[in-house]
């Protein structure tokens, strides 16, 4: 027989304002329960304290059973579904930066910046992760990679937001500019996010241009569809997958506020990219002048095996989309496009997307109508230890297939890519490997404003830092660095 457990602060129903704990299960919701199979959540119910009963029966109400039902069922019976077959994506969808012009470059930088002054760029910031593969139990977003300045990802991030709403101010003659950015978090990480912003005053930004809202969680399954249990009174949950944005801003009525504000395009983003170009107007303007609904920057795929989903074209004429490398039968990966000399399947997906608020709100219908989540089978903390059961997620790409259509941007992973995955010492996507392609990126800024480095290590070991409220894209930098010598590793800042 189990003992009971003490739940903290639960111990008297009188003190914590409960009412007397009910001796058998609430009728209706076992009811509801066996509707949906789901009736072994309260198989230990008879072993339950009071106060455990009490935890049991508000989990399991705090739960949407019937929207739970329908993702457990079409998630399952679209593994059985036949998947179109996948072509690579055509040439004409693929702005590649070789064939990219100056005159284009300028024109898309003007418009993207024309629309931020307008108001109608928000940024949304997938920020839901902790650090947990960095060694760190905070949100991602707090880490310090070991630049110079010391400066978190958070802060990177909110400078260049900083940075590009001055550039849009001088640009169009306008008093000021505000990007609104819209940040999504976890249950897990919520609370520690809200805390660093507040800690750092918001970085420089006005604490009414900056949102939190939280993704949501799900149930974990076993392989037949059933709940299972971390323990006798709570069910096993998981976050929704990045994906969960879409959800999340439909509920949290988001994608109101954002048209209230005057909002049309909104720029998406993972949080641990170091080099990411936060509300980039160059990428905006090549969207808006492409009239598309969703558009995606992409790296060219450095080799066959590398470990990053690409874009394709699901079916013949059908919608692009991402299959995760996983996915990608070998013999694919590896196919050259005889023409270009290229791989057919070379454009990787990194995670930096832009959408139109209508297309948002279309995806975000149509995820919740279709209701079909990816399965991943994890070890699950459970009252039998760890099981073996299915983790239910969305990604953020799975709105491209229902895009009527998408352009790619390419950019240089040298100058926009340097992922924070894993920690110092790993093979790649580290702090320390990271860091390193800013100081080199913005090394290059500092000698073409026609500054001088010196460096005490070989200088592909190092480099220096250009603070982002300085540059976005090293502009501007003649007048701070010609003729003067930088020693690196250091920080140019005003």
């Amino acid at each position: 027989m189990r003992e009971p457990t003490m739940v903290v602060g639960l111990d008297s129903n009188a003190a914590a304002g409960l009412l007397p704990p009910p001796t058998l299960p609430p009728q209706a919701l076992l009811e509801r329960l066996k509707d949906y199979g789901q009736e072994d959540a309260f198989a230990l119910w008879d072993e339950l304290s009071p106060d455990e009963r009490h935890l049991l029966v508000k989990d399991i109400e705090n739960l949407d059973l019937s929207r739970i039902d329908r993702i457990v069922r079409c998630s399952l019976r679209s593994q059985a579904l036949p998947v179109a077959a996948i072509e690579p994506v055509p040439e004409s969808c693929v702005s590649s930066v070789e064939e990219r012009t100056m005159d284009e470059r300028e024109r898309w930088w003007k418009m993207g910046l024309k629309a931020i002054s307008e108001g109608k760029l928000a940024v949304l910031l997938l920020s839901g992760g902790q650090g947990t593969r960095l060694g760190s139990s905070d949100p991602k977003g707090c880490f310090n990679i070991g630049l110079p300045s010391g400066k978190s990802l958070f802060q990177l991030q909110a400078e260049r937001i900083l940075c590009v709403q001055r550039l849009a101010a001088q640009a169009m003659n306008e008093g000021s500019v505000t990007i609104h950015w819209y940040i999504m978090t976890s249950p897990f990480t919520d609370d520690a996010t809200r805390k660093f912003f507040e800690t750092h005053k918001n970085f420089g930004l006005e604490a009414d241009q900056v949102t939190f809202f939280q993704q949501g969680t799900i149930p974990c399954i076993s392989k037949d569809g059933r709940y299972i249990m971390e323990t006798p009174f709570k069910v096993a949950k998981s976050p929704d997958g990045n994906g969960g944005v879409y959800s999340a801003l439909k509920s949290s009525r988001l994608l109101e506020d954002m048209a209230m504000r005057g909002i049309k395009y909104v720029d998406c983003y993972g949080v641990d990219n170091a080099l990411v170009r936060v509300a980039d107007p160059t990428f905006l303007g090549y969207f808006i002048d492409k009239g598309v609904a969703a558009a995606a920057k992409v790296v060219r795929k450095a080799y066959p095996q590398e470990k990053v989903g690409v874009f394709v074209r699901r079916g013949k004429g059908g919608p692009l989309t991402v299959v995760e490398y996983s996915e990608l039968d070998p013999s694919l990966a590896s196919a050259i496009n005889q023409q270009t000399g290229r791989l057919r399947f070379c454009w990787s997906n990194v995670c930096l997307h832009m959408f139109t608020l209508d297309f948002l709100n279309q995806v975000a219908n149509g995820l919740e109508k279709d209701s079909i989540y990816h399965l991943a089978e994890k070890k699950i903390p459970s009252i039998h230890g760890y099981t073996v059961g299915l983790k239910l997620e969305q990604f953020i790409f799975d709105a491209f297939p229902y895009a009527p259509s998408t352009a790619l941007f390419e950019v240089l992973r040298e100058e926009e890519f340097a992922p924070v995955k894993n920690a110092n010492g790993s093979n790649y996507d580290t702090p320390d490997s990271a860091k390193l392609l800013v100081l080199r990126l913005h090394a290059r800024w500092v000698v073409a404003a026609g500054g001088f480095l010196t460096h005490s290590v070989p200088l592909y070991a190092t480099g220096v830092e250009v603070s982002p409220l300085c540059s976005y894209t090293g502009e501007n930098l003649e007048s701070i660095c010609r003729g003067r010598t930088f020693h690196a590793p250091c920080e140019i800042a005003f």
